[in-house]
Formats: structure tokens, C-alpha cells, sequence
């Protein structure tokens, strides 16, 4: 096929694709919805932020960056998604410190000198209705390691090229090759919490209206949380309480620096999928102490602790996690993982089995996934897309 017939039936498919279809204390979502219509594309509003539709980007590393600055590529990855018609947009997991970052190629949020490159993603992002949010990550264990795009990728990236050595609770690998971590002293875990909050400000000066700290997926705040990565015998290991102290320190580090109209959600892995490790009874009593303290949203993910899980992934496989701690805690929580279809997403809402849905690769695939979803599902709002598109497409005028 030359470039001319593929450029032609590149476009015949998409345009087929489009035609078949309080003060210190969290605050109650609003989630009365209108009896008609699609309740996906009902608004949602978190303290003094209304998500136009409960459609959300998860944070998906784009490993693009150098000394952790956002690029050209971070504003095109987050125009697609915002002129495609999602309510909420987070970018990746960002570096709270250079040392927080999954790999050299990571972005940060650790200087001042990173707000203005940020500024220009978030500026567009809200131009087009979207909400701009940013998840605040420390890589911990799983530092220090080559990109995906790289030869040697996930392998460890030693010293004398670019890399650090990884720290966390204990002394323990995650995989077994690279530098053993770095243990933790008390000192030097306060820094951690502090340089969240540092980072938390930083956003919100780039123009970031939801904030959400990434305590999921074995990095640094999980590997506190289970079992299986925390050895400690200090006050930050050993017991549930003691186990959760990094968590909740975190939680009210960031909450007190935050302007009182600004969200913030906590990503968790909601069980580690193994005997022995953190559970979803965990989960829903951490939701409920995260609550008191002024968070707003529980992000459900799952795994990340183990290479031993054993995980059964498929459509919905993480929503129950949603599901009950939405119901037991009396959070707002937002499902994740392998929902790909307009009415699998409608339903996780109406059945009130979450607040807000996050897609990954779907929008990866599918940047105007929301306006397939909005067809498909005859919802009664405005067309949730671009101005700039919507006149040109006929689906978009009912």
C-alpha cells in the first residue's frame, strides 16, 4: 500500500470508528445525577473543582524528560486527551527529589525551574475543558532503572552512568540486580514527606488543579504499606499503625499546604494479591484515616509489592476494590484497570460503584475515546470535544 491509500484508509477507519458510536476535612462529592441521559458524562465536583465528565487519563509514564523537565511530547500527550473531551487529565508519576524518579528520563517537580515548562501543558489542558491534575511519586526500591525505550530496558542504571542508589524501608531488592537500597533513617524519611509538600506547592504554582500522591505499585509509599517490602522494626514498621505512619504523615504535609479548594487523591494498590501482604481491609481502614485528613478520592489500583501475585487481570478485575471502599470508608473512589468500553464505564457510575473512571492505555489507542463513549451512550450534555473538530462532525449536532 503506498503512503497515499494508507494515509486515506488511516483516516476512513477513524472517522468510522467515531461514527459507530471543608477545613482539615475531605468533602462529600456531589453525586446526585439527572434521571436521563448518560451518567459517565454527568459532572463531578471535589471541593472547589467540577470535572465536567467522569472520565479521567491515569498517570502514564512517558519517560521523555531530561533533569526531570516536561517537553513537547508532554504537551501533545495531554492536548490529544484534552481536545478528545476527558474530564481529567494526570500527568505520570513525578519526581518529588531527583532520586524519586523510576528512570533518568522521568519527570520532576523537585525545582522551581520545572513550573514553567508545566505551566504550558496545564495552560492548554484547562483551555480546552479538562482538568490538569499530577501524581507526586518516589520511586523508592524501583529507582534508578533504564526506560523502556532504552537497549537495557528496567535494567538498573549503575552510578558512573547517570544512575543512584534506590532507598526504602528496608535494605531489600526488588529485583535482583543493581545496588542494594538505601534503608531509611527517620531524618531522611521526613525529608521525603517534606520534599511531597514542596512538590505539592510547585504544582499548584504550574497550574495543576487536582493533586494526588502515588502510595501504589511498590514504589516508596506502598513498599510502608506491605508486609512484604517493610522490615522495619522502628516506628514505621511492624504494625498496621506503624506501617501507615509515612502515609498519613505525607497526607497531612501536602494537605496543609494546599489551598483549601485544591482536591487531593491517594493512589493505592488496594491489595497486594498474596497471603501475607497488605489487603483490602487494609485499604478501607487507611481510606477512612486519609479521609479525616483531608483527602478527597482514592485512586484503586492493585500489586505491585510481590513478583509472586498472581493477579486476575481482566475487564473490571480491579472496580470491586472501588466498590467497597467507596461503600465501608465513605470516600469518593475512582476504578481503574482494563475498562475499555463505553458501557463498561457507564455502569461502573450507575451502579455507583465508583465516582470517576480512570483509562490508560484505552486513551492511548483512542485519545477521543470520551466522544465514542458520549455517541455511543446518547448523552444529553454538549459533545465533549474540541469547537475546533465539532463543527466538521456531524455526530456532534443531534
Amino acid at each position: 500500500m503506498n503512503r497515499r491509500h494508507f494515509v486515506q484508509s488511516a483516516l476512513a477507519a477513524g472517522v468510522a470508528a467515531v461514527s459507530a458510536a471543608h477545613e482539615g476535612l475531605a468533602q462529600e462529592p456531589e453525586t446526585e445525577r439527572p434521571t436521563g441521559g448518560s451518567q459517565l458524562f454527568t459532572p463531578l465536583t471535589l471541593r472547589g473543582v467540577t470535572l465536567r465528565n467522569r472520565i479521567a487519563m491515569s498517570p502514564m509514564c512517558q519517560y521523555s524528560s531530561e533533569d526531570g523537565f516536561a517537553t513537547d511530547w508532554h504537551l501533545t500527550h495531554h492536548a490529544a486527551r484534552a481536545v478528545g473531551g476527558a474530564g481529567l487529565l494526570i500527568a505520570e508519576a513525578t519526581g518529588v527529589t531527583p532520586e524519586g524518579r523510576i528512570t533518568p528520563n522521568c519527570l520532576g517537580v523537585w525545582k522551581d525551574e520545572h513550573v514553567p515548562a508545566l505551566l504550558r501543558v496545564t495552560d492548554f489542558v484547562t483551555k480546552y475543558g479538562a482538568v490538569p491534575g499530577i501524581q507526586l511519586a518516589h520511586a523508592g526500591v524501583k529507582g534508578s532503572r533504564h526506560r523502556p525505550l532504552h537497549p537495557k530496558r528496567n535494567q538498573y542504571v549503575p552510578l558512573d552512568e547517570g544512575g543512584w542508589t534506590p532507598v526504602g524501608p528496608s535494605s531489600n531488592r526488588y529485583r535482583s540486580d543493581g545496588a542494594a537500597p538505601h534503608a531509611l533513617t527517620v531524618p531522611e524519611l521526613r525529608a521525603i514527606t517534606a520534599a511531597f509538600a514542596a512538590a505539592a506547592t510547585r504544582s499548584v504554582a504550574a497550574g495543576f488543579q487536582v493533586i494526588e500522591l502515588h502510595f501504589a505499585h511498590g514504589y516508596l509509599g506502598h513498599s510502608f504499606l506491605s508486609p512484604f517490602m517493610n522490615e522495619r522494626t522502628d516506628d514505621y514498621g511492624g504494625s498496621f499503625d506503624n506501617r501507615v505512619r509515612f502515609l498519613m504523615e505525607t497526607v497531612r504535609a501536602t494537605r496543609a499546604v494546599l489551598p483549601e479548594d485544591i482536591p487531593l487523591f491517594v493512589r493505592l494498590s488496594c491489595t497486594d494479591w498474596a497471603e501475607g501482604g497488605w489487603t483490602i481491609e487494609d485499604s478501607v481502614e487507611v481510606s477512612k484515616r486519609m479521609k479525616a485528613e483531608g483527602v478527597d478520592l482514592v485512586d484503586c489500583s492493585t500489586g505491585g509489592a510481590t513478583q509472586n501475585a498472581r493477579i486476575p487481570v481482566g475487564p473490571d478485575y480491579q472496580v470491586p476494590f472501588a466498590e467497597q471502599i467507596r461503600e465501608e470508608a465513605g470516600i469518593a473512589t475512582g476504578a481503574v484497570g482494563r475498562i475499555t468500553e463505553p458501557a463498561q464505564a457507564e455502569a461502573i457510575i450507575a451502579e455507583g460503584r465508583a465516582d470517576l473512571v480512570l483509562m490508560g492505555r484505552q486513551l492511548l489507542r483512542e485519545p477521543h475515546w470520551p466522544l465514542r463513549a458520549w455517541v455511543e451512550l446518547g448523552a444529553e450534555t454538549p459533545a465533549p470535544i474540541a469547537p475546533e473538530y465539532a463543527w466538521a462532525l456531524s455526530e456532534t449536532r443531534r
